[in-house]
C-alpha cells in the first residue's frame, strides 16, 4: 500500500501483479505498539500504521457531517471472515471502532448545538441470517421465521415490528449495543448459526427541529457489518447435486449483482433490471446503494498469501462499488410536515369562525362543528409533540432496569464462580455469564426449576449435567446420555473444576469456568479463544502442530492451513453428527486428513487436505466429501433441522418441506452411491530401465496410512509378441534404450485382505492406473463379494522409440495403483480409450515422440538442421583423421614392446562382460531379498494374541529376520567375490602388458 494505491501479487507467480486505486488505503497489519491504556498506536510518529482514530477522522467525520446536514448516510464493511470488518466497525476493548466513536461524536454535536435545534435520536439493531430478520433489541421471544419486510410508497422498504429505542446519550447507545450483542449470542446458539454468516445492521435515526426556521431535518445512518465474503462462493466446482444454502448466500450474492448493475449504469450501460427485491439485505439497503444516501464502503483484506484469491475478489468488488453514483437530498420529516399542515388548517378554521361572528349570522351548527375540528387538531398537535417525551421516558425506564441488572451482575461476579460463553466471533465471547451459587444447579434445556441454569444448543439434554458448589469447591457431574468435555477430554464422572477450565457441553456449547475471586489473580482469559478450545480437542485426537526438525517451536507452514481447516471443521462435524442423530438419519461424519503424496507418481510429500468420510450406518454406504462440499451440505442440514425444530414446537410458519417427508434427492444427508477411492500403492518402475523383471507385494495404503489390502503385482519386460525377455537382455546402462523399442507388461495378479469387503461382503473393488503420458486411467474388471480376489489382469505397453523423457520417468517415478471401492447400486468404472493409441494386438503405445514427431515443422527449419548436421559431420571427419593417425603410432609402439603377448591378448576375456554377468546375478538375488523384506513388513501379531501367541510370533519373526539377513549377506558377498575376481584378473593382464 502506497498512498491510496494497493498492489497485490500472486504468491505463485511473481510477475502477476494487479494495482487498484481507492479514496483511502489503510495499513493496519504491522508497525504498531500498545500503549499503557491498551490502545494500538504507530511505533513511530508519521509511520503508515492506521489506528482507529485516523480511520474515523477520514470516514466517520464525513458520515456525521452528512447526517447533521440532513442527508442519509451509510457505512458498509465488506471482506473475508477474520480480515477486520467487526474490528473496524465495533472495535475491541479500548480500541473503539467507527460505530461507538460515531455515537460519541453525534451526542457531542447535539450538546454543542442544543441552543439552535432540538434533536431526537432513535436506535435500532437487527441481524439478517438465512433471509430472516432478527430484532436484537426485542424484549420478547424471537418471532419464528423472523420479522417481515414491508414496503410503503413513502417509507420504502422497512421491517415491520422492529423495536426503535430513543436515546439521549452515548452510554445509552453503548448499553443497547451490548444488549443486542447478548441477544445475538443467544440467537446464534439457538439457531446453530455462525456470526460470520450473518449481517448486522445498526440504524441511527436523527431528527433535528430548527424552531426559528420552522425546519425539520431527518436522516438515517445505516451501519452495516456484512457477512464474510467467502460465503458467497458456491461449491459448483465440487459438482454437488444440491445447491449451496441459497438463503444463507442469497444476500451477499444479490448485493454483488446490485453493485455490478449500478456500476454499469454509472458508466453509461443500459441496465434493464436492478435486483433489489431478490434479498432482504438489498431491500433494506436500496436507498443506501443507489438512491438517497451518501455511502462509504470499507473493504478489509487479509495479508496472508493463502487468502490471495479472496483478497483479489474483495478488491474487484470494491472497485465496482466505487463507480456507483448516488443522488442524496436533504430529508424533511413527515411528522413535522403534518404539524405544519395541522397548524395551517387551524389558522383557516379560526378565520372562518371570526368571519361567521362578524357577519352575525346564526350558524350554531356550523360553528359547533368547526370548534370540534379545531379542538381535535390541537389535541393531535399536542400528541405529536409529546410522543418523543413519552418514548424517551419509556427508554429511560428500560435503561435504568438494564443498569440495575448490570450492577447486579458485577456484584455477583465478585461473589460467585461462573461460566462465560466463548464464541467463534470474538465480539460475542464473554457476553453470557452463568453464575454457580451455593448448592446443586441443573444445567440444560429445562428452566422450570428455580435451581436450574437454562442453556440451548445442539446436543443439550433437558437435564444435561449438575454443578455442585460446596465449601468453595465446584464440581461438574454429567448425566447419563449427555456429552461433556473438560479441557479437551470427555468426562463421564464427577470432575472438580479449576479456574480457567474449558467446558464443551453438547455438540459445541463452549464455556470458560471462572473460579472464586480469590483464585483469579490477574489472569487474562482472552487467550482462551474459540480456536484454543478446538486446538485442545484436536490435540486430544492426536492432531497438533509439532516442532520442526530443528527442535524449534515454529510450526511447519505447510501444515498450518490443514491444521486450521481441521479445527474449523471439528465443531461443524460434531454438529452434523448431532443433527443426524436427532433427525434419525443414521449418518455418521468423520474428519480425515488426506495425504496427497499417496496419489503422486514421484511420492513427493505434497500438501495435505481435509476430507469428510460420510457413512450411512444402516445401508453401509460410504461417501468422501471435500471440505467445500461438506460446508455446503452443513448449511442445508441446518435448514432441515430448523424445520424439524419448528414442527416439534408446533410452529407452522417456518417455510420448507418437512424433514420426515423430504425426498431423497433433496436430502442433504444423502448422495447417490458412487465408487470410492480407498487407497493407493506405488509400483516403482526403475527396474524397467534395466529390463529386469520385478515381482512385488505392495501395501495399499488409505488416506490416513491404514493398510487397505496387499496387492501382488509384476513388471515383465517382454518382446513385441509378449514373450518375457531372458537374462541376456538385461542392460547395464539404461541409455542403451534410447531410440529403441521397449515392451513390458504390467500384471496385477491377486489382491489379499481387502478391508473394504471384509466390512461388508456386498461390495466390490477395481484397480485403476495411469502410466506416463496416458491421459485417461485404465481400470481392471470389477470383482465383488471376495476379500482375496484373483485379478489376473495383464496390460501390454510399448514405446516404439524410447525418449530421454520416458527414461527419466522410469528411473524416478512409480505407477500409482488406485484401489476403488464399489457399493451396491453404483456403476463400475470403465476405461476410456479416447485419445489412446493401440496396435491391432491390443498393445498400448506410450511415449509417442519418435523421429516422425520431432521433425522440423517447416522446410526452413529443415534446411537449418541439415546445414548444422553437415558442419558437425566435417568436424567429426577431421577428429577421426587425427585419431587414426594417433592410433597407428600407438600400434607401432605396442608391437615393439610386447614379447609374445599376442597369444595372451587373443584369449583375453572382456572385463565389462564379466562385470555385466556379475550384476545380473546380483539383481536376481536382490529380487528374492526384496520379497523376503515384504514378508517381514506384513508379518504382524494378531490383535487377539495371548502371551503364548506373542512368543510364537517373536520366534517366527526372528526366523524370518535371520533368513532375510542370510540372503542379503550372501547376495552382497557373492557380488564382492565376483568383483574381486574381475579386478584380480585385470591386474594380472596389466602386469603382462607392462
Amino acid at each position: 500500500m502506497v498512498s491510496s494505491f494497493i498492489t497485490i501479487q500472486d504468491p505463485r507467480d511473481s510477475q502477476n501483479r494487479r494495482s487498484f486505486c481507492f479514496d483511502y488505503a489503510y495499513w493496519s497489519h504491522s508497525g504498531f505498539t500498545r500503549d499503557r491504556s491498551g490502545l494500538y498506536v504507530p511505533e513511530e510518529p508519521g509511520e503508515r500504521y492506521a489506528d482507529q482514530d485516523s480511520v474515523f477522522q477520514d470516514l466517520g467525520e464525513g458520515i456525521l457531517e452528512n447526517a447533521l446536514q440532513g442527508y442519509n448516510a451509510t457505512l458498509l464493511a465488506y471482506g473475508q471472515t477474520g480480515s477486520g470488518k467487526s474490528y473496524s466497525m465495533v472495535g475491541y476493548g479500548p480500541n473503539k471502532g467507527l460505530v461507538p466513536k460515531l455515537c460519541d461524536r453525534l451526542f457531542d454535536a447535539i450538546r454543542e448545538n442544543q441552543d439552535t435545534r432540538q434533536c431526537q435520536v432513535f436506535f435500532s439493531m437487527m441481524e439478517i441470517y438465512n433471509e430472516q430478520v432478527i430484532d436484537l433489541l426485542s424484549r420478547g421471544s424471537r418471532t419464528p421465521g423472523g420479522l417481515r419486510v414491508r414496503e410503503e410508497q413513502q417509507r420504502g422498504f422497512y421491517v415491520e415490528g422492529l423495536r426503535t429505542v430513543p436515546c439521549d446519550s452515548a452510554p445509552q447507545v453503548e448499553q443497547l449495543m451490548e444488549q443486542g450483542t447478548r441477544i445475538r449470542t443467544t440467537a446464534a446458539t439457538h439457531m446453530n448459526a455462525n456470526s460470520s454468516r450473518s449481517h448486522m445492521l445498526i440504524i441511527l435515526q436523527l431528527k433535528q427541529i430548527f424552531s426559528k426556521e420552522s425546519i425539520t431535518k431527518q436522516s438515517n445512518i445505516n451501519l452495516v457489518d456484512l457477512a464474510g465474503s467467502e460465503r458467497q462462493r458456491s461449491s459448483g466446482s465440487e459438482a454437488d447435486r444440491l445447491k449451496e444454502g441459497t438463503a444463507i448466500n442469497l444476500s451477499l450474492t444479490t448485493l454483488g449483482n446490485v453493485i455490478s448493475a449500478l456500476a454499469d449504469v454509472a458508466v453509461g450501460k443500459r441496465v434493464v433490471h436492478i435486483p433489489y427485491r431478490d434479498s432482504v439485505l438489498t431491500k433494506l439497503l436500496q436507498s443506501a446503494l443507489g438512491g438517497n444516501s451518501r455511502t462509504v464502503m470499507i473493504a478489509t483484506l487479509s495479508p496472508a498469501d493463502m487468502c490471495y484469491e479472496e483478497s483479489l475478489s474483495t478488491l474487484r468488488y470494491a472497485e465496482r462499488a466505487k463507480r456507483i453514483q448516488n443522488r442524496a437530498v436533504v430529508n424533511e420529516s413527515p411528522t413535522e410536515r403534518l404539524v405544519k399542515e395541522l397548524k395551517a388548517e387551524n389558522a383557516r378554521l379560526l378565520q372562518r369562525l371570526s368571519r361567521l361572528g362578524q357577519e352575525g349570522r346564526r350558524a350554531n351548527d356550523e360553528t359547533k362543528e368547526l370548534r370540534q375540528l379545531l379542538t381535535h387538531n390541537e389535541l393531535q398537535i399536542r400528541a405529536i409533540q409529546t410522543l418523543w417525551e413519552q418514548h424517551l421516558q419509556e427508554a429511560l425506564k428500560d435503561w435504568e432496569q438494564q443498569y440495575a441488572n448490570i450492577t447486579q451482575e458485577r456484584r455477583m461476579m465478585q461473589m460467585h464462580p461462573y461460566i462465560l460463553n466463548i464464541n467463534e466471533d470474538a465480539q460475542l465471547s464473554g457476553v453470557v455469564k452463568l453464575f454457580i451459587q451455593e448448592g446443586d444447579w441443573d444445567i440444560g434445556l429445562c428452566d422450570s426449576s428455580p435451581r436450574s441454569i437454562s442453556i440451548k444448543g445442539l446436543g443439550i439434554q433437558e437435564r444435561h449435567a449438575v454443578f455442585r458448589n460446596e465449601q468453595r469447591r465446584v464440581t461438574l457431574t454429567p448425566l447419563p446420555g449427555s456429552k461433556v468435555i473438560v479441557n479437551g477430554h470427555a468426562v463421564s464422572q464427577t470432575t472438580e473444576l479449576q479456574h480457567l477450565d474449558r467446558l464443551i457441553l453438547g455438540s459445541n456449547c463452549t464455556y470458560l469456568f471462572i473460579g472464586y475471586p480469590s483464585e483469579r489473580g490477574g489472569d487474562d482469559w482472552s487467550r482462551y479463544d474459540y480456536d484454543y478450545f478446538q486446538s485442545e480437542l484436536a490435540a486430544a485426537e492426536g492432531i497438533h502442530l509439532g516442532e520442526t526438525s530443528t527442535g524449534s517451536s515454529q510450526a511447519d507452514p505447510s501444515l498450518l492451513a490443514v491444521f486450521y481447516d481441521y479445527i474449523k471443521l471439528m465443531p461443524m462435524v460434531a454438529e452434523a453428527n448431532q443433527m443426524s442423530k436427532e433427525l434419525s438419519k443414521g449418518v455418521e461424519f468423520k474428519l480425515e486428513i488426506k495425504n496427497l503424496a499417496l496419489s503422486d507418481s514421484k511420492g513427493h510429500d505434497l500438501e495435505k487436505e481435509i476430507v469428510v468420510r460420510v457413512t450411512s450406518m444402516g445401508r453401509k454406504q460410504v461417501w468422501m466429501w471435500s471440505k467445500a462440499k461438506f460446508v455446503n451440505r452443513k448449511f442445508l442440514m441446518e435448514e432441515v433441522y430448523q424445520q424439524h425444530q419448528a414442527e416439534q414446537s408446533g410452529d407452522n410458519r417456518v417455510e420448507g418441506p418437512s424433514p420426515a417427508t423430504l425426498p431423497r434427492d433433496k436430502d442433504p444427508f444423502w448422495d447417490p452411491v458412487e465408487p470410492l477411492l480407498l487407497g493407493t500403492a506405488h509400483l516403482w518402475l526403475q527396474s524397467l530401465a534395466f529390463r529386469i523383471p520385478l515381482e512385488e507385494q505392495l501395501e495399499v495404503l488409505g488416506s490416513e496410512g491404514t493398510e487397505e489390502a496387499i496387492l501382488q503385482v509384476q513388471l515383465v519386460p517382454c518382446n513385441s509378441t509378449g514373450l518375457p525377455l531372458g537374462e541376456d537382455d538385461i542392460l547395464i546402462d539404461p541409455s542403451e534404450l534410447l531410440g529403441r523399442r521397449l515392451d513390458f507388461q504390467l500384471v496385477l495378479e491377486q489382491c489379499c485382505g481387502l478391508r473394504w469387503i471384509r466390512e461388508d461382503r456386498n461390495r466390490g473393488v477395481q484397480f485403476g492406473f495411469k502410466l506416463f503420458d496416458c491421459s485417461q486411467p485404465l481400470y481392471t474388471p470389477a470383482v465383488w463379494h471376495n476379500f482375496n480376489p484373483l485379478l489376473d489382469h495383464r496390460v501390454h505397453f510399448a514405446s516404439l522409440y524410447t525418449s530421454q523423457r520416458l527414461l527419466d520417468y522410469l528411473q524416478s517415478s512409480a505407477v500409482v495403483l488406485e484401489l476403488w471401492g464399489l457399493q451396491d447400486g453404483c456403476t463400475d468404472l470403465a476405461s476410456s480409450l479416447e485419445g489412446v493409441r493401440m496396435t491391432a494386438e491390443g498393445v498400448f503405445i506410450i511415449d509417442e515422440t519418435g523421429p516422425a514427431n520431432t521433425a522440423p515443422a517447416n522446410s526452413a527449419e529443415l534446411s537449418c538442421s541439415v546445414r548444422a548436421l553437415q558442419q558437425d559431420f566435417e568436424e567429426l571427419k577431421s577428429v577421426n583423421a587425427s585419431l587414426r593417425k594417433e592410433n597407428h603410432s600407438l600400434r607401432e609402439q605396442l608391437n615393439t614392446a610386447r614379447n609374445g603377448g599376442e597369444s595372451v591378448r587373443g584369449r583375453r576375456p572382456s572385463c565389462d562382460a564379466e562385470f555385466a554377468r556379475a550384476l545380473k546375478v546380483f539383481y536376481h538375488s536382490m529380487t528374492s531379498v526384496r520379497g523376503q523384506l515384504q514378508r517381514l513388513r506384513r508379518h504382524r501379531p494378531s490383535e487377539e494374541s495371548d502371551l503364548l501367541g506373542l512368543r510364537l510370533f517373536i520366534d517366527e519373526h526372528s526366523r524370518l529376520l535371520r533368513d532375510f539377513s542370510e540372503q542379503l549377506e550372501q547376495s552382497v558377498s557373492t557380488l564382492k567375490q565376483d568383483v574381486a575376481a574381475i579386478v584380480r584378473r585385470k591386474r594380472e593382464r596389466s602386469g603382462i602388458w607392462s
